[in-house]
């Protein structure tokens, strides 16, 4: 742990600056996240990890100063976009030639992989046969967030941490082979396939297409070897956190 000086106690939140804070996130009158002074949020200011509109409110504060603000769906997640909501084949989930049957209830949360290789959230809205309909769009897209919070620590980063990210984000960005907690846009692993966007990371997912798969055959990119997946395959596992970033403050992989 980096060691707090007095005059950290006074700096104020400005670029590469490593800020510490508590909040809680209130959304339709529901607390739906929150962070504590014993396990607070902690972030680089200025390197666009957390939404650009929380940013902008909180910079130029100092430890114990508190705050309270409001961003609108456009300062925040969007408005839902129907476009998001796409129906994929259910060996989109198969993993080790078994689809993964238990992660297909309606409100399950599965980490997937866009065209680009990147992880996305996609929530399970209903199954209707072979087929499954996901939605794409944030959990917070469409609502206004109302965040109350305290500062608790500013600092300056050290060179190390604004190289390799405050917790090495920067160098360990792999996304397969375990349990998604949180993700947003990001890079696959290992390989490439062709399919329907997709596949599943941490099995064989074998499937038709193009777009991202993982142990099949192709062109595209996906998980540890060439594949033939479906769009929006799972990736290891189940999504677990708020969209994109930290919390649901962040922008990028939540």
């Amino acid at each position: 742990m980096t060691k707090i000086t007095d005059e950290d106690k006074t700096m104020k939140i400005e670029k590469d600056k490593v800020v510490e804070l508590c909040y809680e996130l209130e959304v339709e009158g529901e607390i739906v996240d929150r962070t504590t002074k014993e396990r607070p949020l902690d972030y680089i200011h200025g390197t666009r990890s957390l939404l650009d509109k929380f940013e902008e409110n909180v910079a130029g504060l100092e430890p114990g100063d508190r705050f309270s603000f409001t961003l609108s769906p456009a300062d925040a997640y969007g408005e839902v976009d129907p476009s998001r909501i796409i129906d994929l084949p259910k060996l989109a989930f198969e993993v080790n030639g078994e689809i993964q049957e238990r992660l297909l209830v309606p409100g399950t949360a599965i980490p997937m992989l866009d065209r680009r290789g990147g992880v996305v959230e996609g929530i399970v809205v209903e199954v209707n046969g072979d087929m499954v309909r996901m939605d794409f769009n944030s959990r917070m897209a469409g609502k206004t967030l109302n965040f109350t919070g305290e500062i608790l620590t500013v600092r300056d980063a050290t060179e190390k941490e604004l190289n390799e990210g405050l917790h090495g984000e920067y160098v360990h960005s792999c996304c397969c082979g375990g349990h998604g907690e949180g993700h947003g846009e990001g890079h696959g692993c290992h390989g490439h396939g062709e399919g329907h966007e997709g596949g599943c990371c941490g099995g064989h997912g074998e499937s038709h297409g193009e777009g991202h798969g993982c142990h099949g055959h192709g062109e595209g990119h996906g998980c540890h070897g060439h594949g033939e997946g479906h769009e929006g395959g799972c990736c290891g596992g189940h999504g677990e956190g708020h969209g994109e970033g930290h919390g649901c403050c962040g922008r990028h992989g939540e």
